[in-house]
């Protein structure tokens, strides 16, 4: 079922045929999968809320440990869940709001630290990469229910093979950075770096089409009721994503003002 070809790793072939094997009561909707999707990002609303209010206290006291220790928890509590999800899909209805809770603890306290590097020289800098966040979503679910943009195979072919490269792309940047050898133009504000983050935002956008496809799809398969839980969770590494790549697209922009 090549449908299921993605360069999200959330969401694959095995995964939604395992589960047809492994069918509980129920079948899929993407009424339910949505439904869910808005649930988790209450979690996530929730975390970030915990978060940025926390670093606005340490900001008085001077001492932002406790931020920094939540956002870790975040990453790395994160990162095992997403793995478990991954692995085992029906812990999703589970583990899928705990997922959401700690990228909730990341995204708050990375929004309110550079909510705070950035007051004077680009104000409002949040409140405009959640709202494009939002735009960009919902530009992308109208433009795959208008058909505007079918996920063919070539599509899809397409979309995967630039998301493995930049999966690949920012490993390769990390490895470097253990040996102290840095690329400029992951971090400074130059116009190559800036069309960098351009084009990592538009993959990440066009990301969204594929897990609508999916969406749609598992559920006209009649795939079993806690893909919903799944299907949710996939989208939602897709948004957080997409948040942080738009966040870093415009803290670039907020450098050039400096």
């Amino acid at each position: 079922m090549a449908l299921f070809e993605s360069g999200n790793p959330t969401l694959s072939e095995k995964i939604f045929n395992r589960s047809l094997e492994n069918a509980d009561s129920g079948v899929m909707t993407v009424r339910g999968t949505m439904a869910k999707f808005g649930f988790l990002l209450l979690m996530v609303i929730a975390g970030a809320a915990y978060t940025w209010s926390l670093y606005s206290q340490s900001i008085l006291s001077q001492d932002i440990s406790k931020v920094m220790t939540f956002l870790w928890i975040g990453v790395i509590g994160g990162l095992i869940t997403a793995v478990i999800i991954s692995f085992k899909p029906t812990a999703a209805r589970y583990l899928a709001p705990v997922y959401g809770l700690l990228e909730g603890f990341v995204l708050g306290a990375l929004s309110a630290i550079l909510n705070d590097a950035f007051a004077k020289t680009y104000p409002g800098i949040i409140l405009q990469a959640v709202g494009l966040t939002l735009a960009v979503a919902l530009g992308m679910f109208l433009l795959y229910n208008f058909r505007i943009i079918k996920p063919t195979q070539r599509f899809k072919s397409i979309i995967i093979s630039a998301t493995m490269g930049v999966f690949l792309f920012y490993m390769i940047a990390m490895v470097l950075r253990l040996f102290h050898v840095d690329l400029p133009f992951m971090y400074n504000s130059s116009a190559l770096g800036i069309g960098i983050s351009l084009v990592i935002v538009a993959i990440a956008a066009l990301n969204l089409i594929l897990d609508f496809d999916r969406i749609e799809q598992g559920a006209e398969m009649g795939a079993p009721k806690h893909m919903e839980w799944y299907c949710a969770f996939g989208l939602l590494v897709t948004i957080v994503w997409l948040y942080i790549e738009i966040l870093k697209l415009l803290s670039r922009f907020a450098n050039n003002k400096n």
